[in-house]
């Protein structure tokens, strides 16, 4: 499975931020010509995004453009300036339903066939942002075999239900758990929201673990200070590695004597429990393990 911890977010008509990038330790990178762009600004980041591309592919993280929504009147330009071999995918916000998903992927299998791609060979990265969205959820996620993640955008997911975003993030856990399982059913990664408070990594880093437990797979990040933190919270630690190689090892010495659970640290430990240890042993990249 394609690797998404970290996603980061770089204004699509600035271009120093833009060759900045390509350095970035990101696994993926987003040039953004949606909300961090003005009006005024969107054909210069079209156009800024689109000389970008080769630069940011010859570095190592994955490039993810992130279009205008339908609704805008925007995408079909934005889709034909960045469709093409230099890109992974394509992200795309305010998607309410699978019908917006299918009549995006349809324009972009118009586009790659003009670029000499295969039909469907770029993913999508929807944006769930909506109480419409929310509801549509498992139904977005599995609209197109493009679809590798689904993003969480709380910012404006508060502004449709017409709520404050408080800093303790309550009014969020109805949304982020039903993304989450929508997410995993669909086979797809979760990606939480980001975090706007860019100076405070301690706040970054609790706030990504409790996403991490709730079934997210990455998170975005808005500069790139963040990135590390990003990385080491939607990694597995070195004790939880630890943990998961002592859960396999006592399981299979309790298969060898004849039974089918044990336990470990005072914990009990059967199938489900060793088949979740070997899931997070398998992701370990062969150098890590």
């Amino acid at each position: 499975m394609t690797r998404l911890r970290s996603l980061l977010f770089v204004p699509g008509n600035k271009a120093g931020m833009l060759a900045k990038a390509e350095h970035v330790n990101a696994d993926v990178v987003l040039p953004d010509m949606e909300d961090s762009v003005p009006d005024a600004e969107k054909a210069n980041a079209r156009a800024t995004v689109a000389a970008s591309l080769p630069r940011l592919a010859a570095g190592h993280a994955l490039v993810v453009p992130r279009v205008n929504s339908l609704a805008t009147g925007w995408i079909e330009q934005d889709l034909e300036a960045v469709v093409g071999p230099h890109i992974f995918g394509i992200s795309v916000g305010k998607i309410d339903d699978a019908g917006d998903l299918s009549a995006i992927s349809n324009l972009m299998t118009k586009l790659e066939r003009r670029a000499g791609l295969a039909a469907g060979s770029l993913k999508l990265i929807p944006w769930i942002e909506t109480a419409r969205a929310i509801v549509h959820c498992y139904e977005i996620c599995t609209a197109s075999a493009r679809v590798v993640g689904a993003a969480f955008g709380a910012e404006d997911y508060t502004h449709d239900l017409s709520v404050e975003r408080r800093d303790d993030e309550s009014q969020l856990g109805f949304a982020r758990a039903t993304l989450c399982t929508a997410a995993r059913a669909a086979r797809v990664a979760a990606l939480d929201t980001p975090y706007f408070k860019f100076r405070d990594l301690d706040g970054l880093r609790s706030t990504s673990l409790a996403a991490k437990h709730l079934g997210f797979k990455g998170r975005f990040a808005i500069h790139p200070d963040q990135i590390a933190t990003i990385n080491e919270c939607f990694s597995p630690s070195a004790a939880e590695i630890e943990h998961a190689r002592r859960v396999v090892a006592a399981f299979e010495e309790a298969e060898r004597q004849g039974r089918g659970s044990t336990s470990l640290d005072g914990r009990v430990i059967d199938v489900p429990v060793v088949k979740r240890a070997r899931a997070l042993l398998a992701s370990l990249d062969p150098s890590a393990s």
